[in-house]
């Protein structure tokens, strides 16, 4: 199967790294791949969706940028670099307050030279994409070509890069001499994992891939998943047939809500990062890690021998509610 083509602007590949002393903690074999470090100022696991989406959108001869998300949304950020550094433009629609803090992300966004809307979280759920049409439609006025990018660039063409990333993964297990039965992501738009299932399926490895969804429910997701299994097929041409009982969302660890913090989430966190060295976000990576862990104490991994947790990034998305829940 021959993706499309894509711009290249991610630190690749990232390296997989074992955590031992969670893993003896736990008596399971538990391994980390630091998509993270795909960058700087676009860290994380959306540089990969953008790399595709972003040349789709070049290809099209567009300039301008224009996406959504959460007031610290890693996306969102990662948009205002990739668009500061091909010379485009970039407009962000932002759930968030007015008098809202500008940090992390936001402030990066500013940074980075965006142009922002706040919208309500109303707004928001009811009506992204009418206001982002509407501001394509102002950008056409003042001669710009804009392309929409859909929450976490999760579409069809942006989950192809954790296609390739798969392939990444399956590559790396030769040189390391590992096969990884079980490969776990943070769940918050549905493109990381979708691409990740597409490609496990059709190279028909051992391998289960898990999600952890960190808004919504796992019914959500599933329905989600589904349709962005059958997008990714108009692009690579091979449709799969999955059922939804197929997708496998590990539910329960939400805690408060989306981009909310509970204690017990921000203390594992710091646990984790005085105990490995590697430090979690607590919008998605934290929440997921979290509920890998009490899903291996419960047994639910215990028929899997190397399990392989994907670090998505958002280290920006640290405010200042969530820094206050760090102990000593």
């Amino acid at each position: 199967m021959n993706l499309p083509k894509s711009i290249n602007f991610a630190n690749l590949p990232t390296k997989i790294e074992k955590l031992e002393r969670l893993s003896q903690e736990l008596g399971a074999q538990i391994y980390i791949k630091r998509d993270d470090q795909t960058g700087s100022e676009i860290s994380g696991n959306k540089v990969r969706k953008l790399e595709f989406a972003v040349q789709e959108a070049l290809d099209n001869e567009c300039d301008y940028l224009i996406t959504c998300g959460g007031i610290q949304s890693n996306h969102a950020r990662a948009t205002a670099a990739v668009a500061a550094k091909l010379g485009m433009g970039a407009y962000l629609v932002l759930r968030g307050k007015e008098n809202s803090e500008v940090e992390g992300n936001y402030f990066l966004d500013k940074m980075l030279g965006a142009r922002i809307k706040l919208i309500t979280a109303e707004e928001y759920k009811n009506s992204r994409m009418e206001i982002m049409e509407e501001i394509r439609n102002e950008l056409a006025k003042e001669g710009y070509k804009a392309y929409i990018l859909p929450e976490g660039a999760s579409n069809g063409i942006g989950s192809l890069g954790y296609c390739k990333a798969m392939k990444e993964i399956l590559d790396q297990e030769k040189e390391l001499g590992i096969k990884f039965d079980a490969i776990v992501t943070a769940v918050g738009s549905g493109g990381t994992y979708a691409g990740l299932y597409y490609e496990n399926h059709i190279k028909n490895t051992d391998a289960t891939i898990y999600g952890v969804n960190v808004c919504d429910d796992d019914e959500y997701f599933k329905n989600i998943v589904l349709g962005l299994l059958k997008e990714i097929s108009k692009y690579t041409g091979e449709e799969i047939y999955v059922n939804k009982e197929d997708i496998n969302i590990l539910d329960g660890y939400v805690g408060k809500g989306y981009a909310l913090s509970e204690p017990q989430e921000i203390e594992f966190i710091h646990k984790l990062a005085k105990q490995e060295g590697v430090i979690l976000d607590p919008v998605y990576t934290g929440k997921a890690m979290y509920g890998l862990v009490e899903e291996i104490k419960r047994g639910t991994f215990d028929k899997h021998k190397n399990i392989l947790f994907i670090h998505t990034g958002g280290i920006f998305g640290w405010n200042n509610f969530a820094r206050n829940l760090v102990g000593n």
